[in-house]
């Protein structure tokens, strides 16, 4: 026998917002004394805290700016936020996955947001 639980609702979030949630989640278990931290929540505290280099508002501000481009998706932009590639390279590797490739002059239009925010 198998339990499958359903999807009731998917959002991409930047790393910088798990960062303010999981602050959240902290503060009240911080609050409560009979409850302690898991070691599963410390760990995405700690991944959230070393990984997270904008503030929320910022990394959505630069999630709507990058939507903005044609050639930026969705799913690219979070990945582009939480990653702030340096250079075309870095680049390159968040659009791997896909069936379409860049050119040089797409990747510095987006190189050039991502510089603003960085």
């Amino acid at each position: 026998m198998t339990i499958f639980k359903e999807k009731l609702d998917e959002e991409f979030v930047t790393v910088s917002e798990v960062k303010e949630l999981l602050a959240e989640v902290e503060a009240e278990r911080a609050a409560d004394p009979d409850r302690e931290m898991r070691y599963e929540l410390a760990r995405a505290i700690e991944h959230a805290n070393t990984f997270a280099f904008l503030g929320a508002e910022e990394s959505r501000e630069l999630v709507e700016d990058l939507l903005n481009l044609e050639q930026v998706d969705e799913e690219a932009a979070f990945k582009i936020v939480d990653l702030l590639p340096e250079d075309r390279d870095e680049l390159r590797s968040v659009f791997a996955h896909g069936r379409y490739s860049l050119d040089g002059d797409e990747l510095d239009e987006i190189l050039n947001v991502v510089a603003k925010y960085a």
